[in-house]
């Protein structure tokens, strides 16, 4: 092999993603597909802002109304559910990632557009995907 080969090999290589990460990735693209299936419009996936720390991971309407979406995966269903990660810091997270994307939008529709936060569940399991879809999953407060 020529150094020039040997040398595209190396700069190739990326970091090695972590096998969770990998899963939660493959679990919102999963997802993303399903929600589109069920009627959704996704506008945003993996969403950020400059201003707000985090991130949003898909960003979508709903029959008019403007969603903000928390995809969970899991690889076995244990007595946890995927859902119940999304804790207290996680939904104020969330809210405020909202907030900031409804900064992009002109005031008056600000006011009036209705914004939902929905958890999807993603069970991938023996090489299926089950999904769980908690729309209102929770509020501005």
């Amino acid at each position: 092999m020529s150094w020039l080969d040997r040398l595209a090999a190396l700069l190739s290589r990326g970091p090695a993603t972590a096998a969770h990460l990998t899963t939660g990735l493959l679990g919102e693209r999963a997802a993303l597909f399903e929600l589109k299936r069920r009627g959704y419009k996704v506008v945003a996936r993996r969403w950020t802002s400059t201003r707000v720390r985090g991130d949003v991971d898909l960003i979508a309407w709903d029959r008019g109304c403007l969603c903000f979406i928390e995809v969970k995966t899991r690889t076995a269903r244990d007595m946890n559910p995927a859902e119940s990660a999304v804790d207290d810091a996680k939904r104020e997270t969330l809210r405020n990632m909202a907030r900031a994307y409804l900064r992009t939008f002109p005031q008056t529709e600000r006011a009036t557009t209705p914004v939902r936060f929905d958890v999807v569940s993603v069970y991938s399991i023996h090489g299926t995907n089950e999904f769980e879809i908690f729309k209102e999953a929770f509020g501005w407060r």
